[in-house]
């Protein structure tokens, strides 16, 4: 799959249109539909612009081919919060699973970190409690 076939692909996952995209990269409808068909040479910095709207780095953007497994999850233009999509692409079964494993193990680190950070803000909100209940005790007296 070539760049701008991705590009188009991971746009309509999203549910951007073109017009969408154009405004969000600054450039004309007409400049951003020649990328998505491939009429364009883009230059390295657009490429990493338009990876950063995707939530990916450039070199997830450009690696990505048919054998692929990424996780993407945010808002598209109809409003939806949190629509999250998980792409598979492979011709093997085997290569399926292993590529879905990997992603779960990838999943489950992400939600450890979450909970981790949970527990630190939980943390320093008690010590923050603490603090203003001792402030407010040397302020009355």
């Amino acid at each position: 799959m070539a760049v701008h076939e991705k590009i188009k692909f991971i746009r309509q996952l999203k549910g951007w249109s073109q017009e969408e995209m154009a405004e969000k990269l600054a450039m004309s409808v007409n400049g951003y539909g020649s990328i998505e068909r491939g009429e364009t040479n883009v230059n390295l910095s657009r490429l990493e612009q338009i990876a950063k709207l995707f939530g990916m780095e450039l070199s997830e953007l450009v690696a990505l081919n048919e054998k692929s497994v990424f996780y993407m999850s945010g808002s598209n233009s109809t409003g939806q919060i949190n629509q999250e999509h998980c792409v598979i692409n492979s011709h093997a079964p085997e290569d399926q699973l292993f590529y879905t494993q990997k992603e779960l193990e990838k999943l489950q680190l992400i939600i450890e970190l979450k909970d981790k950070e949970i527990f630190l803000k939980d943390q320093e909100n008690m010590h923050l409690q603490k603090i203003i209940a001792l402030l407010e005790t040397n302020v009355l007296t």
